[in-house]
């Protein structure tokens, strides 16, 4: 049997594409080279590049995503490892173009993946299903802001957020109506559309869900216990700023609850791929909120999911390999 060709698709057009780097050079280490030639390709705003042997890049086409070798020689990929977070891979974009000239691809689809990253529209799907969220507040760039009416409806201290955007990026607590519209201005320097959330008390949660050679399975349930006011973007980059707990410490009936209702949103979304579900264990009434949902989760050395594939005792290079065969499914 003919390796396959594997493009590890990295890079992106937001902030966030450091960290997909970080993410992307995991899985390229980590591929079976026995099974897959594995390649690097960067998708930058300012040019789309592939890295050969000498890390010395060469366009991509666009046309069919294909790349001109120093020989002449043209390669095509069987298939995209896509690891970029936020735009153009996790909202839809990137998908949707791989759709159109018919390339294989690695995650949700182009319409399941512009969902998710839109916050807004992913909570109320999910609480046509039942599934609860924090009380929020929509705004967009320009509309008039009623400080006094956010804070009577969702109180304090409150969350104001990017509504598209990942990696924590943009998100702020505040815990006085005098540091609101700070805030709010933060949040829009990431995205035109912002959401404010009501504060919920409680233990918040990771969980890694993925369509696992079959079978759709809960890879596991990590605590985060952020040292900080929140799990903000130095908390989930910086080591030492977090503990991570996997598996997180709960009681067998909450285990099984939160699995119950990850495996139900996974679902209810139609999702493809690793996909990663944060939510709120609330404190008082024990009830889980939502979140989020990332269809693009970080996979660097420190990241949640390569933690919970550790902790399930499972390699890395079988798990990556495995996703990578349900991609060629498609």
């Amino acid at each position: 049997m003919s390796k396959k060709n594997v493009a590890v698709v990295m890079g992106g057009f937001s902030d966030e594409y450091k960290v997909s780097l970080k993410s992307g050079q995991l899985i390229y280490d980590s591929l079976d080279r026995d099974l897959y030639n594995v390649y690097k390709v960067v998708v930058l705003k300012e040019e789309w590049y592939f890295l050969n042997e000498n890390e010395e890049k060469l366009p991509i086409n666009k046309g069919d995503f294909s790349v001109t070798l120093s020989d002449g020689a043209i390669l095509k990929f069987d298939v995209c490892f896509n690891i970029i977070h936020g735009a153009p891979g996790e909202n839809g974009e990137l998908q949707g173009y791989w759709n159109a000239i018919g390339q294989k691809y690695t995650g949700c689809d182009f319409y399941k993946s512009a969902l998710t990253f839109n916050k807004k529209d992913t909570l109320a799907v999910l609480a046509k299903y039942r599934i609860p969220s924090a009380k929020s507040f929509y705004l967009r760039k320009g509309e008039n802001i009623n400080e006094e009416k956010i804070v009577e409806e969702l109180g304090l201290p409150l969350f104001v957020k990017p509504n598209q955007s990942g990696s924590s990026l943009g998100i702020s607590k505040v815990k006085a109506k005098s540091e609101l519209a700070a805030a709010i201005e933060f949040a829009f320097k990431e995205d035109d559309e912002i959401l404010i959330e009501s504060f919920l008390n409680g233990m918040e949660v990771s969980v890694g869900v993925i369509d696992y050679k079959g079978e759709t399975i809960v890879l596991g349930i990590t605590e985060i216990v952020p040292h900080k006011e929140f799990f903000d973007y130095e908390a989930k980059y910086t080591t030492g700023v977090t503990n991570e707990i996997t598996p997180g410490r709960m009681t067998e009936e909450e285990k099984a609850r939160v699995e119950g209702a990850m495996l139900k949103i996974y679902n209810r979304l139609n999702c493809k791929g690793v996909v990663r579900i944060d939510y709120i264990l609330h404190q008082d009434t024990n009830l889980m909120y939502v979140l989020e949902v990332n269809t693009v989760p970080g996979q660097s050395q420190n990241s949640i999911i390569p933690q919970q594939v550790r902790a399930t005792g499972m390699s890395m290079t079988d798990f990556y390999g495995a996703i990578i065969e349900e991609a060629l499914k498609k």
